[in-house]
């Protein structure tokens, strides 16, 4: 056990001090004007909000510009580079009748905002997020067919046991009997906010997670879900509450729809401010070292990054348990048979 915790912090060092070189590169870069003050506010936005380029290091060679995807009525469909929208200076230049501003791209002329569908960093963040889950469940499943009645071994025995705990402590309690039906979104839920949380800590990686859109739509997958599983006690709770009288119906009926949408919006809000939180609380750390400028400073803001590094950890498992856990239990809430004498 002491020589596994050896090399974990020994890895988690490494990426510590990976990140810490990533954002002094590119903090030294926005700095460079020696008649413009260190804004840490603006770095931070920077680090943790989407973009339409996805920055690694300072240079050309450092940069990954992403696809640009537009459409309006003026000019129809168009897809070209970000790297159209920058100069040799990196700054700012309008393309082919198009500007960008604040991460938003306008027509020129007109300043009128078109459909931008493009592949930013937290789109791609979902790529790649996607594309582990699929390799490495696939390699799972492939373990699984190849050592049926067999001890586990190599990956398939690392996950089992989160698959089995997901399965046996969040899904089974929470909706009952039938629970096979929704215990493979469930698992996909689980997993694709675990490896987004988890990847987002990575050097140079795009903040996915802490993304509201992101947040949103799986929040809405589980609102789906949820009520077209409601079976007829659980729409009769919310439009004919039983054993309550007629008048306080008529309270209680106002109260119950817009309990259906709280749901939801509290599962959005939790995993989004918590993952943001936590970047926002890391890169702030790390501006110390530039407001300051002072070494000391610099050592002390290292230890306690570090420190959130940890804290961060285990917040990613947190997050995508609570998830899943309120996820199940509405499903559960949803589909439960009730009793009235």
């Amino acid at each position: 056990m002491s020589v596994f915790l050896l090399k974990l912090t020994r890895f988690l060092a490494l990426i510590f001090f990976a990140v810490l070189g990533s954002f002094t590169i590119s903090s030294a870069a926005e700095t460079a004007d020696s008649t413009k003050a260190f804004n840490a506010s603006e770095v931070i936005l920077h680090h943790v909000m989407d973009d339409h380029v996805w920055h690694f290091w300072d240079g050309h060679y450092g940069t990954l510009y992403l696809p640009i995807i537009v459409y309006s009525q003026e000019k129809g469909l168009e897809i070209f580079s970000s790297r159209n929208f920058y100069d040799e200076h990196h700054s700012l230049v309008e393309y082919n009748g198009y500007k960008l501003e604040h991460n938003h791209i306008y027509l020129a002329d007109s300043g009128k905002a078109v459909l931008d569908i493009s592949i930013t960093k937290n789109v791609a963040m979902l790529f790649i997020n996607a594309a582990l889950l699929l390799l490495v469940f696939l390699t799972v499943a492939g373990r699984y067919q190849k050592n049926s009645g067999k001890a586990p071994s190599g990956i398939q025995s690392f996950f089992e046991p989160i698959i089995v705990f997901v399965r046996d402590e969040i899904v089974k309690p929470n909706i009952g009997h039938h629970y096979e039906k929704y215990l493979p979104y469930l698992l996909t839920l689980f997993f694709f906010i675990l490896f987004g949380n988890l990847l987002g800590l990575l050097p140079g990686a795009g903040n996915m997670t802490g993304n509201i859109a992101v947040t949103l739509t799986l929040a809405v997958f589980t609102f789906i879900i949820t009520n077209v599983s409601g079976n007829k006690s659980y729409w009769g709770h919310i439009f004919w509450t039983p054993g309550v009288p007629l008048p306080l119906r008529i309270v209680i009926l106002p109260v119950e729809i817009i309990g259906l949408f709280t749901k939801p919006f509290s599962l959005t809000i939790r995993l989004f401010v918590a993952i943001t939180a936590g970047h926002i609380v890391i890169l702030s750390l790390i501006c110390l070292t530039f407001i300051f400028g002072s070494i000391y400073v610099g050592l002390a803001s290292t230890l306690m990054v570090l420190f959130i590094n940890l804290i961060e950890l285990l917040v990613a498992g947190i997050q995508a348990y609570v998830f899943t856990l309120f996820t199940s239990l509405y499903i559960g809430m949803a589909t439960a048979e009730h009793e009235h004498h």
